[in-house]
């Protein structure tokens, strides 16, 4: 049995900015107001033979919205993007996120914003097919702590009415 939920419905939003370092267009710091869809497929189980309890979808879901709400998110393994102070080949995430400000290039221009402006997430991009990726595997980790009768979950991030990413992340047993 599958169990959907509507990101626009159910308040899984969040507004960010973001850039896609050495793209065209979208290589400007810019933002968009985002909202997630989520299917879970699996069998129904448990006392209410419930596939999963929608308030753990929607309460999962809407922890990692709320973290990305009103940031610049950062994607720290773009190799286009020249962080002060950090070596993406040798140095930990962990260390950058203890930095007061986050300073960094890209093809030249100089970027310094204050970390709690930031989320920095160990992505290559911040493209909304990296964001339903994160979520996906995200959420499968914490769903997978309390159920075992799950075979996928698929995360659509969408960048508005009409375009989004969808990233279907199977549970293996």
């Amino acid at each position: 049995m599958k169990i959907l939920v509507n990101g626009i419905q159910s308040n899984l939003r969040f507004s960010s900015a973001h850039v896609i370092p050495g793209h065209e267009s979208c290589g400007f710091i810019h933002g968009h107001s985002y909202f997630v869809d989520i299917e879970i497929e699996g069998e129904r189980a448990g006392k209410f033979e419930f596939v999963v309890d929608f308030k753990d979808v929607k309460k999962y879901t809407k922890a990692i919205c709320d973290e990305l709400d009103h940031r610049v998110l950062i994607p720290v393994y773009n190799k286009l993007i020249d962080f002060k102070d950090f070596d993406i080949e040798t140095d930990s995430i962990f260390e950058l996120k203890k930095q007061k400000t986050i300073s960094f290039k890209i093809d030249g221009k100089g970027y310094s914003l204050p970390s709690v402006d930031c989320v920095l997430l160990p992505l290559p991009y911040t493209s909304a097919e990296e964001l339903s990726k994160f979520f996906a595997e995200t959420l499968s980790r914490k769903l997978a702590e309390t159920y075992d009768n799950l075979d996928y979950i698929s995360v659509c991030v969408n960048e508005g009415i009409g375009q989004g990413a969808q990233y279907k992340k199977e549970f293996v047993e």
